[in-house]
């Protein structure tokens, strides 16, 4: 990593950093960034900082500025008000884009620290990150200084020659380690331009990759769902190479992205705790090849151990993924931590996903063991087929239910069926476009229609309101898969509720008149909702706005007595 601080500071200044809506961002403007961070962190005495910006380049100027003023940074996934709490506990500040409640720390507009850089040691406490949560609590996982630096290494040495000067686009968030290593690292190392924002939408990737050389960072459920009513070619004319990572690439779903795209994707296979362990190209390797400077073998069980410097210091670590040896590489064969215990019986959740999946009625599944009345019980969360979701608008949820349940009594013990079901049009990703635990669990809950409501002004025919969407929203289910965002159906609709229960309006609904979207409104984000009654008209008129700006606006034609 000392190179890495060398040839950031010797860059030059004209060379372009990356690219922030559309315009380029200068390597001088981007070491002027830098710089204002490291001065923010040399008045702090704090020692813990946790991070958070969406903006790569302002991010990677503020890790950077941690970095040269001694500081440990620590990575959440988002800034959810329990992702918060967890964090304060661990931190002694909080830098970015935190709420505000959090008191953010950020540079002053003339902040400037023109010292020389002191780069931290190799065994620098550089970086404490997360599991993703997809098979429990997430964890810290901290990182030394040397293990990131390998680890760039051996993807530049792998990889690099493909890769040229493109540009990097991401679909994934830098606040995991993968989006960290691949949109933030690697290229500030070897001085590739990155996109400031992370590509949330198809509508606006596909243009994005047609511009100039280039490389997508994506996740597996981001290229299962790649829409291909959307123009693909010109950007797959300028691909160097799709990467996957976060999650096992399911063999339809690299056909469906290599159709689009014109290239098979390159999977990485890793975790938080190791980095990454392996990688193939189905069409090219078939098996998983471990990247330069990555040992393996098999555990007496045949699960999974590696070794290499950025693994960390404490020699082979297991993973909890079984393999078998094929050629130079290996084969996974399942995770071992999804077998589960249910009145003594030894359960395979993966056996039961896969079941599933067979029957012609479900395209994809997840189980998993939740408490019970006296015990553990299997919750299944399905996403149906065409047959599958012909049987739900014909008979409903239950009779649906009922079938699956009868798929599986074939080859199960009646306590290892579901006895919870919750049947999705897609299932929950967060934006590492991981299916965590705690999205799954947040479907068995009763899930709020409303916002949280404060009265800021009230008159006669006029009302001012604070709305804060919760996160867990029944209507941000599969609006959608990549970045919930609250759609424009339910601010029309909550426009209506609240004009009712404020100004007595009759149930009646005419049509809708002016109606316009200008910004999305997503979870946890105050907005203000402006209502006006125009009694003679017998009009609502509706707009809601934030700091930020207008979101939406429109008038509400009322039917009359």
């Amino acid at each position: 990593m000392p190179d890495l601080f060398y040839r950031i500071a010797t860059r030059s200044p004209q060379a372009t950093a990356g690219w922030r809506a559309g315009t380029p961002v200068r390597h001088g403007d981007f070491l002027a960034r830098v710089r204002a961070w490291s001065a923010l962190g040399r008045r702090s005495a704090a020692t813990r900082v946790a991070l958070y910006h969406e903006d790569s380049l302002e991010f990677a100027a503020a890790l950077l500025g941690a970095w040269l003023s001694g500081k440990t940074v620590w990575l959440g996934a988002d800034v959810l008000p329990a992702t918060c709490v967890a964090l304060a506990s661990e931190v002694d500040a909080f830098w970015g884009a935190f709420p505000v409640e959090r008191s953010p720390a950020a540079p002053a507009v003339d902040d400037d620290w023109r010292g020389e850089w002191a780069v931290p040691a190799a065994g620098f406490p550089a970086l404490v990150v997360f599991t993703s949560g997809s098979t429990g609590a997430p964890t810290p996982i901290p990182k030394q200084l040397s293990q990131l630096s390998s680890e760039v290494a051996a993807l530049e040495s792998q990889f690099g020659a493909r890769l040229g000067e493109a540009t990097i686009l991401a679909t994934v968030s830098h606040q995991h380690i993968y989006g960290l290593l691949f949109r933030v690292l690697w290229p500030l190392a070897e001085g590739r331009p990155v996109h400031a924002e992370r590509h949330e939408f198809p509508e606006t990737l596909a243009p994005a990759l047609a511009q100039a050389p280039c490389v997508l960072l994506a996740s597996p459920a981001h290229l299962k769902r790649l829409p291909e009513h959307l123009d693909w070619r010109a950007g797959g004319r300028q691909l160097r190479a799709v990467f996957s990572s976060g999650g096992m690439l399911e063999e339809a779903a690299a056909q469906h992205a290599a159709t689009l795209l014109g290239q098979a994707p390159v999977e990485v296979y890793g975790s938080s705790e190791t980095g990454g362990v392996a990688w193939r190209q189905r069409g090219v390797n078939a098996t998983w090849t471990p990247l330069p400077g990555v040992q393996w073998r098999q555990d007496a069980g045949g699960l999974l151990e590696v070794r290499s410097e950025f693994a960390g210091p404490g020699g082979w670590q297991r993973l909890a993924d079984r393999v078998e040896a094929s050629g130079a590489g290996f084969v996974l064969r399942g995770r071992a931590d999804r077998i589960v215990k249910i009145e003594e019986k030894r359960i395979s959740l993966d056996a039961i996903e896969a079941a599933l999946c067979a029957s012609g009625l479900v395209r994809e599944a997840k189980v998993l063991a939740v408490p019970g009345p006296g015990r553990q019980v299997l919750a299944a969360f399905v996403v149906p087929t065409p047959e599958g979701q012909a049987v739900l608008e014909r008979e409903g949820r239950p009779a649906l239910s009922a079938r699956l349940r009868t798929v599986l009594a074939g080859g199960l013990e009646a306590v290892a069926l579901p006895r919870r079901w919750r049947i999705v049009p897609r299932l929950p990703v967060n934006a590492q476009g991981k299916t965590t635990q705690a999205l799954l669990l947040a479907l068995l809950e009763e899930r709020p229609r409303l916002p949280a409501v404060r009265i800021l002004e009230q008159e006669a025919t006029r009302m001012l309101l604070e709305l804060t969407v919760p996160a867990n929203l029944l209507y941000f289910d599969g609006h959608f898969s990549i970045a919930p965002v609250l759609p424009g159906v339910v601010q029309v609709d909550w426009a209506i509720h609240y004009g009712r229960r404020h100004f007595g309006l009759e149930p009646g609904f005419k049509g809708i008149n002016a109606l316009k979207f200008q910004q999305m409104i997503r979870p946890e984000q105050p907005v203000q909702l402006e209502l006006v009654h125009e009694v003679a008209k017998a009009q609502l008129h509706f707009r809601y706005f934030s700091d930020v700006g207008a979101h939406a606006s429109g008038r509400i034609l009322l039917k009359t007595p």
